[in-house]
Formats: C-alpha cells, sequence, structure tokens
C-alpha cells in the first residue's frame, strides 16, 4: 500500500547492534525521506475508493453488473450513481495501482543508493500481503483487493530495471488483454444466448434437442445466474448479510474464493499490473514526485478529463441505454470506461501533482498526506467501520440505505480518517496495520512512537 523498503527508521540500539551505519541499512522509511505529493495523492486514492466500495458494503454484490437492483435508480440515485460512476469507478483504483508499482520503483532507488539488494525484503513483504489479503476476504469482507496486488507483486519485481518507456508500452499491451478477454468473454456468452434461444424454439416446436443444443443451453443458464442474479437469490443475500457473524462468514466464503480465483484472471489481473507497470514508468519519469512542469500536469489535466470525462459518461449512458445487458457490457460496454477511467485517472494525479507543485490547500493536503501515510491501516478502517454499521452483528444496515443516503457514510468516514490520521502520527512512526506489516517483512519489532529529543 506504500513505500517501505527504504534506509533509515531504526533506534540509536538498532543502529549499535547492528554494527552498520544507518545510511547503509534498509528499513523501513523515516518521515524525512517520504515525498509528500506521492503521500497526498494515496491519501485521495483511498478516501476516493470508498465512494465505490460503500456501495458493495451496503448493498447486494448483483449490482456491480446491475445497479437497478438495489441502491434505488431513479432521482437523486441515479444522479450519484452517474456521478460516481464517471468520476470514481475504476479511476481511484487506477490512481492506487499505479502507486504501487510507483512504490517499488521507490524502494529499488532507495536500496540501489547504499548498494543493497532488497529482493528478500520485497518478496516477504509481498507474501505478507498475500495473508494479509486473504484473511481480509474471508474474514472481513470480498470486495479485498491486497491479496490480488500482491499476486501482481509478485511479477513486478523482475522488471524493476526496464526503462520507463517499455514499462508504460509493457503496461499498455497489458491493458489491451485485459479487454481483449472480456471482448472474448462477451463474445463467447452472446453466442451461447443465441443458441440457448435457439433451443428454446426448437423446444416450443416440439423438437428434441441435440446434445450439443442440451450443453449451450444449461451453460447459459448458469452463466446468467452467475451475472443476473434471480430477485429470490438477491433477496437472500440481503437476509444473510443481516444475520450474525459465522452466518455471513459462510456465504461470503464462497464469494470470496471467486473473487480470488475466476475473477482474479478473468477482470481484475491484467488491468491491475498493467496499471502498475505504468505507474513504474510514471514514477522513473518524475510524474508522482512532483518533478515534471506545471505545463506537463496542466496537459495532464486537459487531455485527461476532455477525453476521459465524456468516454466515461458515454459509458454510463450507453450501460443504462441496453439495460445493463452483461453481455453487451463484456463485448462493449465496459471498454468505454476502462479507457477513459485511465485518462480521468491521470487527470485527478495532474490535480493533486499542480496543487503539491503550487502548495495550495495546504491545511488539506497535509491531512491528506497523514491518510497517506497510513493507507493500508485507513483501508482496512474503512472496511471493519462500513461492516460493523451494514452487517447484520452490526447495526444490520444492510440493504437498508439508498445510494445517495450512502454519502453520507462516505463523508463522515472521510472526515473521520482527515481527523484521526494527523493526530495518529504527531505520537507513532506509523500507522498499526503499517507497523506490524513492517515488523513481519523484517522480522523485527519496529520502534512504534516517536521519542522526542526534549522528552
Amino acid at each position: 500500500m506504500s513505500e517501505d523498503a527504504l534506509p533509515a527508521g531504526q533506534s540509536d540500539n538498532d543502529k549499535q547492534k547492528a554494527g552498520k551505519p544507518e545510511s547503509q541499512r534498509l528499513g523501513p522509511v523515516v518521515a524525512a525521506e517520504r515525498i509528500a505529493s506521492i503521500d497526498v495523492l494515496r491519501g485521495v486514492a483511498v478516501l476516493g475508493i470508498l465512494v465505490i466500495n460503500i456501495d458493495f458494503f451496503a448493498l447486494p454484490g448483483a449490482i456491480i453488473f446491475n445497479p437497478t437492483v438495489a441502491g434505488g435508480f431513479t432521482g437523486i440515485n441515479l444522479l450519484t450513481w452517474k456521478v460516481n460512476s464517471i468520476l470514481f469507478f475504476e479511476k481511484m483504483m487506477a490512481v492506487f495501482s499505479m502507486l504501487f508499482g510507483a512504490g517499488l520503483i521507490l524502494m529499488y532507488n532507495r536500496a540501489e543508493s547504499v548498494g543493497k539488494s532488497f529482493g528478500g525484503i520485497y518478496y516477504r513483504r509481498v507474501l505478507w500481503l498475500l495473508l494479509f489479503g486473504l484473511a481480509h476476504g474471508y474474514l472481513l469482507w470480498y470486495g479485498d483487493i491486497l491479496h490480488a496486488y500482491a499476486v501482481c507483486g509478485l511479477f513486478l519485481y523482475l522488471l524493476r530495471r526496464r526503462s520507463a518507456k517499455l514499462l508504460i508500452i509493457l503496461g499498455l499491451l497489458l491493458l489491451i488483454i485485459g479487454i481483449s478477454v472480456q471482448v472474448g468473454s462477451g463474445t463467447m456468452f452472446d453466442i451461447l444466448r443465441h443458441e440457448a434461444k435457439a433451443a428454446e424454439t426448437a423446444l416450443a416446436a416440439g423438437e428434441t434437442l441435440t446434445p450439443p443444443q442440451q450443453g449451450m443451453s444449461e451453460a447459459w443458464k448458469e452463466i446468467s445466474a452467475v451475472f443476473d442474479p434471480s430477485p429470490e437469490e438477491i433477496a437472500e443475500e440481503i437476509e444473510a448479510y443481516r444475520r450474525g457473524y459465522s452466518e455471513i462468514l459462510a456465504h461470503r466464503a464462497p464469494e470470496s474464493l471467486m473473487m480470488q480465483t475466476q475473477a482474479l484472471p478473468f477482470m481484475i489481473f491484467w488491468r491491475a499490473i498493467g496499471l502498475m507497470l505504468i505507474g513504474m514508468g510514471l514514477m522513473k519519469l518524475g510524474v508522482f514526485s512532483g518533478k515534471r512542469s506545471t505545463r506537463f500536469y496542466a496537459i495532464c489535466i486537459i487531455v485527461g478529463y476532455g477525453i476521459g470525462l465524456p468516454l466515461c459518461g458515454y459509458g454510463a449512458g450507453s450501460l443504462i441505454e441496453h439495460n445493463f445487458d452483461f453481455v453487451y457490457r463484456f463485448k462493449i460496454g465496459n471498454h468505454f470506461n476502462y479507457i477513459g477511467s485511465i485518462l480521468v485517472a491521470l487527470a485527478h494525479v495532474g490535480v493533486v501533482m499542480a496543487i503539491c507543485k503550487a502548495a495550495l490547500l495546504t491545511w488539506l493536503t497535509r491531512r491528506l498526506a497523514a491518510v497517506g501515510r497510513m493507507a493500508f491501516t485507513n483501508y482496512l478502517m474503512q472496511t471493519l467501520i462500513c461492516t460493523t454499521i451494514f452487517y447484520g452483528y452490526g447495526l444490520g444496515l444492510f440493504g437498508r440505505i439508498e445510494r445517495f443516503g450512502l454519502m453520507g457514510f462516505v463523508l463522515g468516514i472521510w472526515i473521520l480518517q482527515l481527523l484521526i490520521s494527523p493526530l495518529w502520527l504527531k505520537h507513532y512512526r506509523f500507522g498499526p496495520a503499517e507497523w506490524l506489516w513492517r515488523s513481519l517483512t523484517y522480522w523485527r519489532w519496529q520502534p512504534m512512537r516517536i521519542v522526542r529529543a526534549d522528552s
């Protein structure tokens, strides 16, 4: 979730025991070494992700393919969906994915500066993230992204020395593969639907179906049940999430397994790793560290919003026009946002970098930077807060709040994390989750409390 395999961060006692000067050792990054613009951008991303995730905390999972089935889809609720789809859906996750790749380059550069290899540290870090993701997905929320990031991270290290140009080209190629996989799947779905309808017509005419016809008809029924569940299945999910923890755990397990197996290569992997590679390339070009010119960031904003927003808006409208038919989504409808979201994400990056370069809104950027420094903690905190609010072992509000109302919860959590994060970092070096992750990565407890010279 952030860049950590870096010089310094040990106490004087640790340094004496190690027998090496601090500048030659690898350890968690200290505050003075952080790049503020990256922390601010990460803070924006982790808060922005909640705008989309809140729907999946509070509403049945079928809304990912057909948002009309729950949460309201008229009036202010429809407007909320449109705004969130155009400005946030896949955009904040794109920023977060690019920053994940950028973090690897930061770790590599700092290790290189002291002549140290960090491969062992990096892979321990990624494997612990994999375990955190599995625990998060099965024990708390099926929408976990940590597992997917860890899987992608296993491949990124091998490309750390490649040029920025090559990394960006490879990233774009993987994004194209992701689109191709979905288009191919949509085409297959279309064929199955056509054959299933032909089989229905044949049955109605009194004909006997051939084995291939029966097979295709059954396959279409199974696929339809996955992407277009019945009202009874949706009602069953709502009821399940209003029960106790053990009942929710039993319902969540197959959903989490599906996310970590079928959905990973089908929908998640290619886009995530493609964006991570692009992030590695952009980090090498100084984009995330604010080293590019104001003109460069202005171009990112103009081109990103100028092309990306109309693409995303058209895509959202086309999905509504086709009644969120999942076959159309996979073949055509999803790809306007797939491409447009990357452009909008780069525009979001441009806005944040321009604000940081101009030292504007410092009262806000300092708080966003603190949220970003504790991104792992804040991501997990969002899960804990939302599942407590919406699940049956908490307030049991699952399926009871419409889309616009859910934005009130988002705003409340934003304010909470913007207030808590800087207060915590006044006294502690890391967020709680970051501290545990680093301690496990380096196989030693990291110093947590900040010791003042005058204390």
